[in-house]
């Protein structure tokens, strides 16, 4: 199954927009699946305890998060919540913009995350997110609208996304997805070294 590169989002010079020419609809779903294959493996090779472990991150810094939030390590129920918020935020607002609805301001919902602390319960956010997102892609016309474009409440906000139509929307999800592959590895391999000098 083919990889969409996301390495050249993070030079400034290529956003969404041209790193979604040419993907058609069949290879973000391919990709989705993917991506929620990894994240579930990961999951899956976890205990409970492990889901729930708080790790160390010296680099926490999330300026939305609760007070007294801030600046702590995410768990895997975290992470798994963050990132299935983010990727139905962005596939619901490609179904609008495919059906030619313009799209303005978030809309963004997440589970609790301290409620996401077993593997099943990470396991069922994870599928039920899947479909969720996937079903999103299954509302586009059989020809979306490609020139309706989400509009973002400042300059600076617009002039970083740059262009988003339904599928730069869509792939916005994917590529944080992908993004937290790597911290969701990191945290899980902190958590089993903990849990297992707990044992």
């Amino acid at each position: 199954m083919a990889t969409i590169d996301y390495s050249e989002l993070g030079s400034g010079d290529v956003k969404w927009f041209d790193l979604a020419q040419g993907l058609t609809r069949d290879d973000l779903r391919d990709e989705t699946h993917r991506l929620y294959d990894e994240a579930k493996a990961i999951v899956e090779a976890c205990t409970d305890d492990e889901i729930a472990f708080e790790p160390v991150d010296e680099d926490a810094d999330d300026p939305h998060a609760v007070e007294g939030e801030e600046k702590i390590g995410w768990t895997l129920g975290h992470l798994v919540a963050h990132l299935t918020a983010s990727n139905e935020e962005t596939a619901g607002i490609s179904s609008l913009l495919a059906r030619g609805i313009p799209v303005s301001g978030r809309q963004r919902v997440e589970v609790p995350w301290r409620d996401v602390n077993t593997v099943d319960i990470a396991l069922h956010r994870l599928e039920e997110s899947r479909r969720m997102v996937l079903a999103y892609l299954d509302a586009w016309p059989d020809e979306p609208r490609l020139d309706v474009y989400q509009e973002f409440g400042s300059e600076r906000a617009q002039e970083f996304f740059g262009t988003i139509n339904a599928p730069a929307s869509y792939l916005m999800g994917l590529s944080h997805h992908h993004g937290h592959i790597e911290q969701m590895q990191a945290v899980a391999r902190q958590a089993k070294a903990a849990v297992s000098e707990q044992t």
